[in-house]
């Protein structure tokens, strides 16, 4: 790493909780702070946050690291160099210029209430659920913020008034935070970075510019979208009020595309996220690959303006930790997350039990929002402990899935094998910190799976965006060093090849389950 004396700071804005990271020269963490945030399910299948509550975590976050740091002994405050950001993807706010409140909460990446806007869609417009595949890469879905932004258009009188007025501005959280850190109402400024962009389905993949036709078909006012910008460059600076003003922010990236970086993936390199959902993606280089699997074509990152741009396949997995949280919140088998793997590793087998959380609808490969949660092979046999390790084995069913679709579409040319002729997925999120659930995933799969030192990558990968931008570091000291492979822990394969065949039929068979399950009598 670059000899530099000083410090690089990342918000990592997540979908339950609040972090701001200070890193050193070494990209070693030293000090922290985190802010769980509310979330809110007014209706079956919505989710919103406040988006108030997120600003104010975000400033105790910051304020609390600060102190941390500086207590250690560490110089931050003379020597912060600038700061990234990386925010969960999707999530949509709609609010007022004039007075820089929201006009509604923050509906969640997660959040089904668009599922008859996109079944509108897709009868109304002539290519159906694919109508803007060509020039997003994604298909209608309740996932994208268009779909979220179209309904706050529809529903809300407050958010119709104001696009009226022209005192509406939409953004997802990169954009509402960055506009608020940098002087809200006093000249914030209104910008988003290529990766949130690519995921709100209105922006071209090759021209990297909100797309007119688009904006038209949908009735979407171009005046209200953000500028878009690359994910390593100087935004603007922070603003008084803030823990740190006059400090850059450098670097922005949707938490994806910034876990890409972190874990230094180049072309033909694929990593799985385990937080709330799991998020499985396979740099492809300079050329988006069309998939015909199911999956999503994306950014990975763009680091500069004049930087080339890095594409992806993308498979999303709306439930994985969030069914460890169902387990623990709503069923009381667990206490607190870190138990379940103790007591899945209680047997050895899930005894012929196989759960999938389908609690929204399938994400990739499937896409059936008509799908809901099924536990099958229950017998009188079954207790906590198969639920627990059918739980687990879900989440890594999910992963397997969306990677055999990836090596379908990317083919001999989108997989790196190691010197020993393995595809490597590297790990990270939260989740990985569970042995046994990386076991498992080796097991499912076949093939090794890497976990890093940090597996905080997501912050990590923001904080070298903005290390970039201001030549704190150069990009040979994240991706070329030997550094974190050496210390990474491998978890390879242990099954049988006959049993991981006979588990992957069961598995296709209790997802088929899951279909057309949507319209059950309460």
């Amino acid at each position: 790493m670059a000899k530099e004396n000083g410090f690089i700071g990342s918000i990592d804005q997540g979908t339950t909780s609040t972090r701001f990271i200070i890193y050193d020269h070494h990209a070693r963490a030293v000090a922290s702070h985190q802010v769980e945030f509310t979330q809110f399910y007014p209706e079956a299948g919505w989710v919103e946050h406040d988006p108030m509550e997120i600003l104010e975590s975000v400033k105790v976050c910051i304020a609390k690291a600060l102190d941390k740091a500086t207590a250690d002994g560490h110089n931050v405050d003379g020597g912060l160099k600038a700061i990234g950001l990386t925010d969960q993807r999707e999530t949509t706010v709609v609010w007022s210029k004039s007075t820089g409140l929201p006009l509604h909460k923050a509906i969640v990446w997660m959040d089904a209430r668009t599922s008859s806007i996109c079944r509108r869609l897709e009868k109304e417009l002539s290519g159906g659920r694919s109508h803007f595949v060509e020039s997003c890469g994604l298909p209608i879905s309740t996932y994208f913020s268009a779909m979220k932004l179209l309904w706050l258009m529809e529903n809300v009188d407050d958010v119709k008034d104001a696009i009226k007025k022209g005192d509406a501005i939409f953004g997802t959280i990169d954009t509402w935070l960055i506009w608020n850190m940098t002087g809200g109402v006093d000249g914030g400024l209104h910008v988003t970075d290529v990766t949130n962009a690519s995921r709100t389905m209105l922006m071209n993949l090759k021209t990297l510019n909100w797309d007119q036709d688009t904006l038209k078909t949908l009735g979407i006012p171009a005046e209200i979208l953000p500028k878009i910008v690359s994910n390593s460059e100087v935004i603007g600076e922070i603003c008084k009020g803030w823990p740190i003003p006059g400090i850059k922010i450098a670097g922005c990236l949707g938490d994806q595309h910034a876990a890409m970086l972190g874990q230094a993936c180049r072309k033909g390199e694929a990593k799985s996220t385990y937080g709330t959902g799991a998020f499985i993606l396979l740099n492809t280089g300079e050329v988006p690959i069309k998939s015909g699997h199911g999956l999503l074509t994306t950014l990975a990152y763009k680091l500069g303006p004049q930087a080339h741009t890095n594409y992806a396949l993308e498979g999303s997995i709306a439930i994985a930790g969030a069914a460890v949280q169902w387990l623990r919140d709503s069923l009381g088998i667990i206490k607190s997350a870190s138990e379940i793997e103790d007591l899945a590793a209680m047997v050895d087998s899930t005894g012929g039990v196989y759960f999938v959380p389908a609690f929204n609808g399938l994400f990739a490969p499937w896409w059936r929002e008509d799908a809901r949660g099924v536990c099958i092979g229950i017998t009188r046999f079954t207790n906590k402990s198969h639920i627990a390790r059918a739980v687990l084995e879900s989440m890594c069913f999910q992963v397997k899935d969306v990677l055999d679709s990836m090596n379908k579409d990317a083919g001999e040319k989108g997989s790196l094998d190691n010197e020993k002729g393995e595809f490597l997925l590297r790990v990270d999120g939260g989740a990985t910190a569970n042995n046994l659930l990386m076991q498992i995933q080796a097991d499912l799969m076949g093939s090794p799976v890497v976990r890093p030192v940090d597996i905080e990558t997501t912050a990590l990968g923001a904080a070298y965006a903005a290390g970039l931008a201001v030549g704190f570091w150069k990009e040979a000291d994240i991706f070329e060093s030997g550094e974190k492979a050496k210390n990474s822990k491998v978890f390879r394969p242990a099954m049988e090849e006959e049993t991981r065949k006979k588990k992957v039929a069961s598995w296709c068979k209790a997802v088929e389950r899951t279909f057309d399950l949507a319209d059950l009598s309460i």
